[in-house]
């Protein structure tokens, strides 16, 4: 059986391990041959680098180092905004020459011993969190919170409890190497592995690894119901979903928040929701009272923050935020909280690190506002409602892509997303293991 990450810990602890590497190599296989496949293949894949900086590199294809494992040839990844927090360097304990990506799709290239339901061959989906499909947690396929696969201390200090490990997203989520690259390897590849069916091209597969779950998580964690109004803050990719979702539950009008060009995005592709362009408002006017006139005095029902907290939108988060006295700027949560109706519903889906300043906790407890904090989206709680979603017809995937690239030029690709250049939204990169494009794929871009 192959050495787990606790165990080679211990290893390393008496002093046997005859490379000095760190438990944490596994994210990295050029730092540690006993990561490495012993073939000796190489592999491209995108690594950080350095704060704001990130590069393709060469380095070894991953080996099963587990008996549970699965090795994927990857055949589609993604860039997903949550990147960004890694590309910045926001996010603690990255390493320089992690993997990134921790939403990708791909075909089974080899498997442990103890893999069961997988052949060579297979199309499948992962999850972007890894479960064990064991603990008190994954019995309830609340995979997000699996108590097994992140061991890091840190995170249990902070949040006073684990969540689970997930790909290419620093060692504070179990440093474990991401998917963007062409091959990526699988712990628990039977739990956290979903078929893909014929009729569902990686285009549309690809994003039950994370975006999809997370949108739909978003919606019915904080609750919609029938008749409602909903307000996103944020038209990226999950605010968009989070459109088609509201609609989907019974929203009687949905409104995004933005401040460029999405929201144009948004008009040309969900035409049934209402726009707010904050960085267009008169003088005196607020987004919360523009909400407010927009629903009858009282405000939506439910309001949805799908952006982070990380961008800070007044000078004094920004220069608190300079300082490292907070983490996150709590101003779109602040917002949030006074536009919805008393009684109203919040819901946090976006990235929050650790902790803010200012937070209008009296609006919260003297209007009876719900905030929820939605969590990580437990992925196998839902991904197979969502995958017949998209055979159904019931929501297109393909609405959200506006770019088809290569994954030889990943790295421009990270800062063209960042500076929201080319009107960039959601991107399909393939690799050399890719099928030809799907019908309704934007075509190539070379960068």
């Amino acid at each position: 059986m192959a050495m787990s990450q606790a165990a080679f810990k211990a290893e390393q602890a008496i002093g046997h391990d005859d490379n000095a590497v760190t438990e944490q190599d596994i994210t990295n296989p050029s730092l540690s041959g006993r990561f490495a496949d012993p073939s000796g293949e190489k592999m491209k894949a995108l690594a950080w680098m350095g704060k704001n900086k990130v590069e393709i590199v060469e380095v070894p294809k991953p080996a099963i180092v587990e008996d549970r494992d699965v090795i994927l040839k990857v055949t589609g990844s993604t860039v997903c905004g949550s990147d960004l927090h890694l590309l910045h360097g926001t996010v603690v304990e990255l390493q320089k020459g992690d993997i990134l990506g921790h939403e990708f799709c791909g075909i089974v290239d080899d498997f442990g011993s103890k893999v069961e339901g997988l052949s060579k061959g297979d199309r499948v989906v992962a999850s972007f969190q890894i479960a064990c499909g064991d603990c008190y947690f994954c019995k309830q396929k609340l995979s997000s919170q699996c108590e097994k696969t992140n061991e890091n201390t840190i995170e249990n200090a902070m949040y006073g409890g684990r969540t689970a490990g997930m790909f290419g997203y620093s060692h504070f989520t179990g440093g474990f190497a991401g998917g963007q690259a062409e091959y990526v390897r699988v712990p628990y590849g039977s739990v956290n592995l979903l078929k893909l069916p014929d009729n569902v091209p990686d285009e549309k597969g690809l994003y039950l690894s994370d975006v999809l779950a997370t949108s739909w998580n978003c919606c019915v964690d904080t609750r919609i119901d029938k008749g409602d109004i909903v307000a996103i803050w944020g038209a990226g990719p999950i605010g968009q979903m989070c459109v088609d979702f509201s609609f989907l539950l019974g929203a009687r009008r949905v409104i995004v928040i933005d401040n460029n060009w999405r929201l144009d995005y948004i008009k040309e592709k969900y035409p049934k929701a209402e726009t707010i362009d904050f960085s267009k408002l008169e003088k005196g006017e607020s987004v919360t009272s523009t909400l407010k006139k927009m629903c009858d005095g009282r405000g939506p029902d439910v309001g949805l923050e799908c952006v982070a907290g990380e961008y800070p939108k007044g000078w004094a988060h920004y220069f608190e935020m300079m300082l490292g006295m907070e983490t996150d700027t709590s101003e779109i949560v602040n917002e949030m909280i006074t536009s919805v109706r008393n009684f109203g519903r919040c819901g946090i889906t976006g990235v929050y690190v650790g902790f803010t300043n200012h937070f209008n906790i009296g609006a919260l407890m003297e209007r009876g506002i719900r905030l929820i904090g939605n969590g990580q989206a437990p992925v196998h709680l839902y991904w197979e409602k969502l995958l017949k979603m998209i055979q159904d017809g019931e929501i297109e995937p393909l609405k959200m892509v506006s770019h088809r690239v290569r994954m030889e030029d990943l790295d421009k690709v990270y800062y063209k997303f960042e500076a929201k250049e080319d009107g960039m939204q959601k991107v399909f990169v393939e690799t050399k293991f890719s099928a030809p494009p799907c019908e309704g794929s934007p075509s190539l871009t070379k960068y």
